[in-house]
């Protein structure tokens, strides 16, 4: 539908017509299970004579007035309503209903399988709200949002302003929220149903804050909300005294709700998360330090994002690379997290190095140019690159000039929208500096630079160890990206003493162009192992001299800190990734490391790695014995591993996805290790790999599904189904997420997750054609979501072939498809292509 895909310059051709005022929007949700009612009165200015249209998708429209004139409700295609000869004040009534979402979009309807219980909610990040209501959905037509809400009267009912005392009719009732401070369309918010509902206050140093932690009624056991409170409420200690600036909704509500598709939703004083976030089953800390973050992610875009909102979506970095940064600085400054700089590095930042070095690398500050290119922007660049970048701006500009410069940026911008250039003015100002060139440098050029270490050494004349005579830090880029930026770094020298990887020297430097002499250095010793961006300053790839290289090799799991290690494990795993370290040497190091690894981010990271090193990066003839070495190495630390600890569990996840033996599995399954408890999520873990392996049949998993009626368990159950290899599981598979739109948006998720396998290449190749004429029509025939997840998922990578490669290139050269999926083929087939390489090299 061409006309829900609206353009940066029909946005901008929009603003300059009409100006929004105010939303009075009325929702029954008493009227069945299919589609609600929604009636919307929306006054806003235009320039006299004018015309222009509203949006609204999916409705059945029953009468459109304007200005008091009706119009032809004939008139709505294309989910846009014209709306002809407009005057200096306008009002516009659409009274229809729209369909409740099974995809996670709009208003999404769940009914818990456990107790029949139902439970709504909206999502309406990027253009969704128009799912609901009609709309100028574009970010810079800010209004206040007015709610009334017809639903059963048991449910509670939650939105962006306060709940008011319902207004009750017989079985029904009608809740009457007040207006909202002044807002863009997609952060507004509606939840609805029978929620168990815990309630607390913040007092801080300016108004008190009502806070709500909110679930289905069915994890109520499973609820921690005194943690959940906890870091809510030092977020908001901290934040509050960083920005200067009081929490300016109101009242704070987090709601954990079902088969959400995000990891949670900036929703002003009512923020949404998924609910797996509620843990059923036992997590390790990094379950809880993940969560934590996204409890801050979210509230710090209170301020940034929902305060201060991006005038486009070209700014959406603005929005989550600041939230990003804001999550990590908060939870070291303020929660028990206060090695969360250290998770970022293992896991957000390789995420964003694998996007930067994919063929639809984009700038920071992307070209959005529509809503299409929005949606498929929500990646490791806006995300993790911006948050690096920032935390490179900190480190040049200094914390508290770099927070002084967002606090006048909050006070001259509250409720309005801005450009990158308004924040860079305050910054400037704050600060002292020049900051168009770093802008350019670093939000407005693709790529990542690599960082190498070139040096000399000689014997100093008084005699003793090995001195530099001179050093010089080497700044590379790839041909198609060449920009060389400036980066601020730390140099740390490392020396083994007592059996352990110490810092003992440490200088800054600022690194420019191609070379970059570092005199500081000059006479200092040579330690064990010169690390380049020590402390993680920056963002950039880091290549190790060869002494260095040896000592980390052989001391990895010694480094005395937790940072300096998680950025020798990247170094590692990018130079696997990029043909440079051979994959059996990386597995070495990880099993060699993760055992004593102390960042539990790390452990999960580095075990994904490990198995992709054996699956992906190792040439066919030589898989089979690393796969062997790789399962007996897990074997051995699982059984060496703390009872009880979280370093078991992570291990046995791990070995469940990796083991070939029914019999090590059924073991496990059992309770045959000691202070393992095999709770819910775990055995299913466990039935998963005895599914992988083809050791468990159909009869088997719906037994273990009559033992866990929930929708995680419906989710967990459809996984191993699909994980089986067998042509029958596999097409059952592939009609549950490229061709059944009822399947639910989760469980249709986990099943496209579990479908590609390392090792079942011959039920899967008759699926590479499939694949590449699904792609070609997916996203117009079903939208971003359900195209992303069938595109991202299936893509034939799990076990790489140059006949495979041959295919999608193919298809590149030759499809019509819609820009979105030709990105998503293209990133599958750089992966593709990088697999090979590396089985070659």
């Amino acid at each position: 539908m061409p006309g829900t895909n609206l353009t940066r310059d029909e946005a901008a051709e929009r603003a300059a017509v009409v100006s929004t005022d105010s939303y009075v929007i009325e929702l029954d949700l008493t009227t069945g299970p299919e589609r609600f009612g929604s009636v919307t009165t929306l006054r806003f200015g235009a320039v006299p004579g004018s015309s222009s249209f509203a949006d609204l998708v999916d409705a059945e429209i029953s009468s459109v007035t304007l200005n008091g004139v009706s119009l032809d409700p004939a008139t709505y295609a294309d989910s846009r309503l014209p709306l002809p000869d407009l005057q200096a004040e306008n009002e516009l009534r659409v009274e229809a209903t729209c369909a409740y979402s099974r995809s996670g979009e709009g208003l999404h309807r769940f009914v818990d399988p456990v107790d029949e219980r139902v439970y709504l909610y909206t999502q309406f990040e990027v253009p969704d709200a128009r799912r609901v209501f009609a709309t100028f959905e574009q970010p810079d037509l800010k209004a206040t949002f007015e709610f009334h809400v017809t639903a059963p009267a048991q449910w509670q009912v939650v939105s962006n302003a306060p709940t008011p005392e319902p207004e009750a009719h017989g079985e029904s009732a009608v809740w009457h929220f007040a207006p909202t401070k002044v807002m863009s369309t997609y952060i507004t918010a509606l939840v609805a149903g029978e929620y168990h509902v815990v309630r607390d206050t913040y007092s801080g140093s300016y108004e008190d804050i009502p806070l709500g932690v909110f679930c289905r009624q069915s994890l109520v056991e499973h609820l921690d909300a005194d943690d959940i409170l906890l870091i809510t409420k030092q977020g908001f200690a901290f934040f509050e005294d960083a920005f200067q600036m009081g929490y300016p909704f109101g009242k704070y509500d987090q709601l954990f709700v079902p088969e959400y598709n995000m990891g949670a939703m900036e929703n002003a004083g009512c923020v949404t998360f998924r609910d797996e976030m509620i843990f059923r089953s036992r997590q390790t800390v990094a379950a809880y330090e993940s969560r934590a973050n996204t409890i801050l992610h979210e509230m710090a875009h209170m301020w940034f994002g929902d305060l201060v909102t991006m005038k486009w979506w070209d700014d959406l970095w603005l929005n989550e690379s600041f939230a990003e940064w804001a999550a990590h600085y908060s939870s070291v400054e303020a929660t028990r997290f206060t090695q969360a700089w250290t998770g970022f590095t293992n896991s957000r930042k390789n995420w964003a190095y694998r996007q930067d070095q994919l063929p639809s690398t984009h700038p920071i500050a992307a070209d959005n140019h529509d809503l299409h290119a929005v949606e498929a922007n929500f990646d490791g660049i806006t995300y993790a690159k911006g948050a690096s970048s920032l935390k490179q701006l900190v480190a040049w500009v200094g914390a508290e000039d770099f927070l002084a410069g967002l606090r006048a940026y909050f006070a001259k911008h509250a409720y309005g929208n801005t450009t990158l250039q308004d924040l860079l003015v305050e910054l400037e100002q704050a600060s002292g500096r020049e900051l168009d060139s770093w802008a350019a440098e670093w939000l407005q050029t693709s790529g990542v630079n690599t960082l190498r270490a070139r040096f000399e050494t000689a014997v100093p004349e008084g005699g003793g160890d090995d001195a530099f005579t001179s050093f010089v830090v080497e700044q590379s880029a790839i041909d198609a990206y060449p920009t060389l930026r400036r980066h601020r770094i730390a140099i740390g020298l490392y020396d083994r003493v007592d059996g352990r990887l110490l810092r003992t020297g440490r200088v800054e430097t600022d690194v420019r162009d191609g070379e970059t002499e570092v005199t500081d250095l000059v006479g200092t010793r040579q330690p064990d192992l010169v690390l380049l961006n020590d402390d993680d300053l920056t963002y950039a790839k880091i290549r190790l001299d060869e002494r260095s290289f040896a000592t980390l090799l052989e001391s990895i799991a010694t480094f005395e800190e937790s940072l300096p290690r998680a950025l020798c494990w990247g170094s590692a795993w990018d130079m696997t990734r990029d043909a440079e370290l051979d994959s059996a040497d990386f597995v070495s190091l990880v099993l060699a490391g993760v055992g004593s690894e102390t960042d539990l981010t790390a452990v999960g990271s580095l075990l994904r790695q490990g198995q992709s090193a054996v699956n992906l990066f190792t040439s066919e003839a030589d898989r089979p014995a690393l796969a062997e070495r790789w399962v007996a190495g897990l074997k051995d630390l699982v059984e060496s591993a703390e009872p009880g600890s979280d370093h078991q569990l992570a291990l046995v996840r791990a070995f469940a996805a990796a083991a070939t033996s029914p019999d090590d599995l059924q073991t496990l399954l059992d309770g045959g290790l000691q202070g393992l408890s095999v709770d819910t999520d775990l055995r299913w873990s466990l039935v998963t790999g005895l599914a992988r392996i083809g050791a468990i049949d159909e009869d088997e998993i719906a037994a273990e599904l009559a033992s866990d009626r929930t929708i995680s368990g419906q989710e967990r159950a459809a996984s191993a189904r699909a994980i089986r290899p067998s042509a029958e599981a596999k097409e059952a598979a592939w009609q549950a997420v490229a061709v059944d739109s009822s399947t639910p948006n989760e469980t249709r998720r986990q099943t496209a997750v579990a479908f590609q396998v390392s090792g079942q290449a011959d039920v899967l190749e008759p699926f590479v054609d499939r694949y590449l004429e699904l792609a070609e029509t997916i996203i117009e025939d079903q939208g971003v979501w359900i195209g992303q997840v069938a595109l991202v998922y299936l893509f034939p990578l799990a076990n790489p072939s140059q006949s495979t490669l041959a295919k999608v290139d193919a298809w590149l050269g030759s499809t019509s498809a819609t820009a979105a999926a030709k990105r998503y083929v293209s990133e599958g087939r750089d992966d593709l292509a990088r697999a090979l390489r590396a089985q070659q090299a």
